[in-house]
């Protein structure tokens, strides 16, 4: 099937992907919070001001417990770009990467405005929340590439230069398009990457974890979509540090007892590749949720960052019943998050039923105008 809007979901199918859709946000919004009050600190320096067993909990930043950067920010507004593509769908205008990037721009909004613009029409509700409008140290190639109205492309990318983890954080809702072919899903998730970072390794990082979270949310094992991805990447040019970076997570597996030291050895997270093949290992060894995040925050890289990917990564494969409640309960923005994820997951499955020839839900167009 090409599309998730013509598939034929059943009550139960329903509910396991709204559970992984759940999962993949909320997982990476807890991950991302852990993380971010501990992101500029080394192992040592964790453990200095936390104890020998490091970060177990959430510790303030910017100003609160449970604060998200924002990785999660640009994540809901991805997700938002998503829904508005699908809606936007029946008048003809498919392009995906453009309803994005418009979602991206309303993201930059709320990064210089100092609460949503009611003249703006076309903000849906989610630009109307106002506590994403504060900055949570966004990458400077996702200010800068997002700085005014022209989007980049493959052929002429934003930010040629840029490799960290900027956009590779707000691509796990690529891989929720579940009806999408994975060719078609790392296709997207490169595109939109490149409006911000143009560096190869960036954009197929993102790509490759586009590809990763659609296994995992059709129920496959996470090998297996790391297996999916590399298969994807091999003929894309600029492909092999983010091919490397993958094979060394799924060989440091067998390598001992995991630690920060073990995840030293696969990279230090700062560019995209790196901070993808440490989440893949945390995913891949840890015991349960509270573990593999565990893992992904305490070392000496970009913890929110390796935090967020490697929740999105376990929230796909478990579902949202599997996320620390303790964590969840004190998570900023929560009940957003909640919403869009719903939001999304209804769209995917019952779309026609909102939209379409012959059926129009004004409530639903007011919530993701077509504007």
């Amino acid at each position: 099937m090409s599309a998730a809007a013509t598939a034929v979901w059943g009550r139960a199918e329903q509910q396991d992907f709204r559970a992984r859709v759940r999962g993949a946000l909320l997982g990476g919004a807890i991950g991302d919070a852990l993380g971010a009050g501990v992101s500029a600190l080394t192992i040592e320096e964790i453990r200095e001001a936390h104890g020998p067993e490091a970060v177990s909990d959430f510790v303030p930043a910017h100003g609160r417990r449970g604060a998200v950067t924002s990785a999660t920010q640009l994540t809901l507004f991805t997700v938002d770009g998503l829904i508005r593509a699908q809606v936007r769908r029946d008048t003809g205008a498919w392009h995906p990467p453009t309803d994005v990037h418009r979602a991206h721009l309303r993201w930059a909004a709320t990064q210089r405005d100092w609460g949503p613009d009611e003249r703006r029409k076309d903000n849906g509700w989610l630009a109307r929340e106002e506590w994403l409008y504060t900055r949570r140290e966004p990458a400077a190639a996702c200010l800068t590439g997002l700085g005014d109205e022209n989007m980049g492309t493959l052929e002429a990318p934003k930010n040629p230069s840029a490799r960290d983890a900027g956009a590779l954080v707000r691509s796990a809702p690529f891989g929720l398009l579940v009806g999408w072919e994975p060719q078609l899903v790392c296709q997207l998730a490169v595109e939109c990457a490149a409006q911000t970072h143009g560096h190869p390794t960036a954009y197929l990082s993102a790509g490759a974890l586009a590809v990763i979270v659609h296994g995992l949310a059709r129920g496959e094992t996470l090998d297996g979509s790391v297996q999916r991805a590399l298969a994807q990447l091999a003929s894309r040019p600029g492909h092999q540090p983010v091919t490397d970076g993958l094979k060394h997570a799924l060989g440091a597996v067998r390598q001992g007892i995991p630690s920060p030291a073990r995840i030293a050895s696969i990279g230090d997270g700062h560019n995209a590749e790196d901070a993808l093949a440490i989440a893949v290992y945390c995913a891949l060894v840890g015991e349960d949720i509270r573990h593999g995040l565990r893992l992904a925050v305490n070392h000496d890289g970009p913890s929110e960052t390796t935090g967020a990917l490697t929740g999105s990564l376990l929230g796909a494969l478990h579902g949202e019943t599997a996320l620390p409640p303790a964590w969840l309960s004190e998570l900023e923005g929560r009940a957003t998050i909640l919403e869009l994820a719903d939001d999304f997951a209804m769209e995917m499955t019952q779309g026609p039923a909102l939209h379409g020839p012959t059926v129009t839900a004004p409530g639903w167009l007011a919530r993701y105008p077509r504007t």
